[in-house]
């Protein structure tokens, strides 16, 4: 599975060393935020890496929500659990939750249709900056502080027509975010296509911390550096 060296489990717990979590958002993710770095002063996991966990684990339901409630550690020793009221949560071994998953519909566990979701999925998801987020802080004037960029994953959702033999792609519909105060939500809306026929809808919400004002020379010094960090790891690869 193409998950299994992204993620270490011991019996029911699931844990994700920060080399296993920079190694995806890199190579299956294409994000290069430095906060996925190993050696990060304020390390947290993907939240794409939990979502891909989740599909790989309980299947790929044709509507789905995920909250994410708080960022994961390095090596912070998960359990994957569906409860009572439905819900999937990601929790550690003291009850916090990271991760809260609604779904309906019907499901499959089909892995290559799981997996070709899921891949698709995370190369969308992972273009947040500079592709979808530098337009949007631009327009508003805004962006967040170069010194300490903080972008945090809040929420997502989709809805599928079909799941069957499903072989899809992802495009962004629309995007905006709303400023408020330093606090600034973005939500990115995206289609879902299979041989070209739409087959659903989705959206992101991401929620930019510490904004200041637009400095276009700051912005394009941290462009810079994202693809200089792209280079720097596909040569290495």
């Amino acid at each position: 599975m193409f998950l299994d060296e992204f993620h270490t489990l011991t019996g029911e717990q699931v844990r994700i060393s920060a080399e296993q979590a920079s190694r995806f958002a890199k190579r299956i993710a294409g994000d290069y935020n430095p906060i996925h770095n190993p050696d990060a002063r304020r390390f947290c996991v993907p939240g794409d890496l939990l979502f891909a966990l989740v599909l790989a684990r309980f299947g790929l339901s044709q509507h789905m929500s995920f909250r994410f409630l708080n960022m994961v550690g390095e090596g912070t020793p998960l359990r994957f659990q569906e409860h009572e009221d439905g819900r999937i949560r990601i929790c550690d071994e003291a009850g916090k939750s990271y991760l809260e998953v609604e779904r309906s519909g019907e499901t499959t566990r089909d892995e290559a249709v799981v997996e070709a979701f899921t891949r698709c999925y995370v190369a969308f998801s992972g273009k947040n900056f500079p592709h979808y987020l530098k337009p949007l802080m631009e327009e508003q004037g805004v962006m967040f502080n170069p010194r300490r960029p903080l972008v945090i994953y809040d929420s997502m959702g989709f809805s599928l027509e079909r799941l069957d033999g499903l072989s899809p792609a992802l495009e962004l519909a629309s995007s905006s975010l709303e400023v408020t105060g330093k606090r600034g939500d973005a939500l990115l809306e995206f289609r879902i296509t299979a041989d070209g026929e739409p087959v659903g809808t989705g959206s992101k919400k991401l929620v930019v911390s510490g904004l200041c004002d637009y400095d276009p020379d700051a912005m394009d010094d941290i462009v810079a550096e994202f693809y200089r960090l792209k280079a720097a790891y596909e040569n290495s690869a």
